[in-house]
């Protein structure tokens, strides 16, 4: 569901998938009316926008999903589906330099 041109584009990423974030991950403002996590997805790096000609040779940025936060806030599997794919669209487009706002603007927040 991730567009083959999107992910051309994307430049030394991983991609990981993990059952719940880290405790260091979520903030007071991320979790759901339980405690838990509601952080979907995440992108650690610099973005393509921000690297300069020293960035060559670094290690890659990451993105993680996360899939106790997506099972629990989607109630069918169509809809998993979706949001995953709307997750991982969305943590690119912050390795291209977009932010939170930007994304919101989109549609893609």
């Amino acid at each position: 569901m991730v567009p083959d041109e999107l992910m051309d584009a994307v430049d030394n990423v991983v991609f990981l998938i993990e059952d719940e974030p880290a405790p260091d991950m979520v903030g007071p403002d991320q979790r759901d009316e339980d405690g838990l996590p509601a952080l979907l997805g995440l992108y650690e790096g610099i973005a393509l926008t921000d690297r300069d000609d020293g960035w060559a040779g670094a290690l890659p940025a990451t993105i993680f999903i996360f899939r106790g936060p997506l099972s629990r806030w989607c109630e069918t599997r169509e809809e998993l589906i979706h949001e995953i794919a709307v997750t991982v669209i969305h943590e690119i487009a912050h390795h291209f330099g977009i932010d939170d706002d930007g994304l919101h603007a989109l549609g893609w927040g």
